[in-house]
C-alpha cells in the first residue's frame, strides 16, 4: 500500500510537489503525522527516517507553468500520478489524501488522510520537506518575497514584494493575488511605454 500527497497547492510560487511512499510494516517509524502538524526539525528527521527505512518512496512535482495550463487540481494529480509512477515497486493500493487519482489499481481518496493514515502522513511529510527546500534554493535568487521565510504562501511581506516588483517568472499566474500584481506592473508599463 502507497500513500500518496501533495504539499504546495496553496502557494502563490513554484511548484507544487507530491510523494508517494510504501511504509515497511516491520520497521515501524514513530511521530508520523501531518506535516503541517509537525515543527521543521521534527518533519526534517522523519524525511530522513523515511527515506531511509521505507519499503520504496518517490516525488514528483509540476511547475508553475503547468499549474497554470492546467489548474491547481489537475497538477496536483499529476505530480501525484507522477510519484506514484516513480516507486521502485508497484503498489498493491492507494491510499490518497483527499482527491482520486487516474490510476488502473485499486485506491481509496481519504478526507484528511494525512491525519488518519501514517502512509499518507509519510508522503506529506516527504513532499513537504523537498518543496521547502526548493524554496530556500530559490530565495537568494528572487529575495525581494523571502520565500525561506513564507514558503511562497501570501504572507504581508509576500504580498506587498509583488505589489512592490511584480511577481516572478515562477509565480503561478492564475492566482489571483499574482494575476492582481501582474496588471498592476503592466499599467505601471503603459505609463512609461505608452
Amino acid at each position: 500500500m502507497a500513500g500518496v500527497d501533495e504539499a504546495g497547492r496553496g502557494s502563490l510560487f513554484g511548484a507544487v510537489v507530491a510523494a508517494a511512499v510504501v511504509l515497511n510494516p516491520a520497521d515501524r517509524i514513530r511521530g508520523l503525522n501531518d506535516s503541517k502538524l509537525l515543527d521543521a526539525p521534527t518533519r526534517e528527521r522523519l524525511d530522513r527516517a523515511i527515506r531511509a527505512r521505507a519499503l520504496a518512496w518517490a516525488v514528483a512535482a509540476e511547475d508553475a507553468a503547468a499549474i497554470d495550463a492546467v489548474n491547481i487540481l489537475q497538477a496536483s494529480r499529476r505530480a501525484m500520478r507522477a510519484a506514484v509512477a516513480a516507486l521502485p515497486l508497484r503498489p498493491d493500493c492507494l491510499l490518497v489524501d483527499a482527491v482520486a487519482l487516474d490510476w488502473p489499481g485499486e485506491q481509496r481518496a481519504l478526507i484528511h488522510g494525512d491525519a488518519r493514515s501514517i502512509s499518507i502522513a509519510a508522503a506529506s511529510i516527504l513532499a513537504k520537506v523537498h518543496r521547502d527546500a526548493l524554496l530556500r534554493a530559490w530565495d537568494p535568487v528572487f529575495p525581494a518575497y523571502r520565500l525561506a521565510g513564507n514558503k511562497g504562501y501570501a504572507s504581508p511581506e509576500h504580498l506587498a514584494a509583488l505589489q512592490r516588483c511584480g511577481p516572478s517568472p515562477l509565480h503561478r499566474r492564475s492566482y489571483a493575488p499574482v494575476g492582481a500584481a501582474l496588471a498592476g506592473a503592466q499599467r505601471q508599463l503603459a505609463l512609461f511605454h505608452p
